[in-house]
């Protein structure tokens, strides 16, 4: 179009933009970017949202807020792009923030932007924020279509309110496999194994919805938190030969998973050994997890296989090697432990410290493990510890 010398107008560049959003084209875009400032395009609101959304695509937050602050002109979309930027980039905070700014300014939301917060809150498992995003739903009259009915159950699993998760999900009229997918994913990451199983086999007789990889991957994790190793292989192998879905290395790994959570250490091996794709590290992490669980970590069993596939894929990765490291502690063998802890002081590499969060009284507390700055610091270990005692002696009952 530019060799033959065709003129480009405020309708070429934001197809442009979303081509490059999608290839994650970074110079590309900029270069677009250049022409559209160079042919005075750059104050046109459509022009503009593309490039918020091209800019958050390409993980560039900074210059996706740039653009939109310099916006003169906004719409919903506008808001909604800067809205979508920041939580695809985990500026949780940010996201929420710009949604108050968009209220303030009189926007209203709509669908897409109650669908956007609803991730945001899922994220963060912001449950009182969540609500307060729900009532508002309510009080607007949007539409619970399948799109923000499915957002909404997502928020609330993943919140940890697996009860009302499932109550949004009864009162849905429509729903898509989505929708399905993530309410039986919901049941089995919080234990739930048996309604999960029940719910995809409703889904199977009383729906015409035909399942997906997300739908199998919950399928599975019911399998594993149950210990249904037998219909764990029987779904694996009818997510394949009977619905046509190829697995992918996060199936693969939830089958690890199921033999690992089972004690059957010696099929995950084998299973992990045959499989028709060349395995990736997160496949050995998980077995080696369970060899540890399970005790399995002498020299001459499963784990130290396990470990030496790990390493020789991932000899300088911090966490196999805290892993390698712990199996060794298990095991009683203190002096290859503190070799591998020496190996990681000599490297310098340091585990990544974990990272959880918990909701209270509408605000958003963070834990670093390792991190004591907290004012009542002592007052959460005593906490934890007078719990940690109270679960054994319930468990020696």
């Amino acid at each position: 179009m530019r060799k033959r010398g065709h003129r480009r107008n405020k309708l070429t560049y934001p197809f442009v933009l979303k081509a490059c959003a999608g290839a994650e084209a970074l110079q590309e875009g900029r270069q677009a970017h250049g022409e559209i400032v160079k042919h005075g395009l750059d104050n046109d609101v459509y022009v503009q949202n593309n490039l918020v959304n091209f800019y958050g695509c390409c993980k560039e937050i900074v210059d996706a807020n740039k653009v939109f602050d310099e916006m003169s002109e906004r719409t919903v979309v506008s808001w909604n792009a800067v809205i979508t930027a920041s939580v695809e980039n985990f500026r949780v905070k940010d996201a929420i923030g710009y949604f108050i700014k968009m209220r303030d300014c009189g926007f209203a939301p709509d669908e897409t932007t109650m669908v956007i917060l609803f991730s945001a809150c899922a994220q963060l498992g912001y449950l009182s924020l969540g609500r307060v995003l729900h009532s508002l739903v309510i009080v607007r009259g949007l539409s619970l279509n399948c799109q923000l009915g499915t957002a909404l159950v997502d928020m609330y699993a993943k919140s940890g309110n697996v009860s009302y998760s499932s109550r949004v999900f009864d009162r849905m009229e429509e729903k898509n496999v989505w929708t399905w997918s993530a309410m039986i994913l919901g049941f089995a990451q919080h234990g739930f194994a048996k309604e999960a199983l029940e719910l995809f086999g409703e889904m199977m007789r009383s729906s015409c919805t035909r399942p997906n990889y997300v739908t199998f991957l919950g399928v599975l994790c019911a399998c594993s938190h149950s210990g249904l190793v037998d219909d764990g292989y029987r779904y694996f192998h009818e997510m394949e030969h009977v619905h046509g879905i190829k697995p992918m290395m996060v199936h693969y790994a939830a089958m690890v998973d199921v033999l690992g959570r089972a004690g059957r250490l010696k099929d995950a091996y084998t299973f992990i050994i045959n499989m028709p794709v060349e395995p990736e590290p997160i496949l050995w992490r998980t077995l080696l997890s369970a060899c540890i669980i399970h005790k399995a970590n002498d020299t001459d069993g499963v784990g130290d296989e396990v470990r030496k596939r790990l390493l020789e894929l991932e000899p300088r990765r911090s966490g196999n090697l805290v892993l390698v490291a712990n199996m060794y502690a298990e095991a009683g063998m203190w002096d290859r432990a503190a070799n591998i802890r020496k190996v990681m002081r000599d490297g310098r590499l340091k585990k990544m410290a974990g990272e959880s969060c918990i909701e209270l009284n509408g605000s958003i507390y963070p834990f670093l493990s390792g991190y004591d700055s907290q004012s009542d610091f002592d007052g959460i270990y005593s906490l934890l510890d007078t719990l940690s005692l109270q679960m054994k002696m319930i468990n020696h009952l």
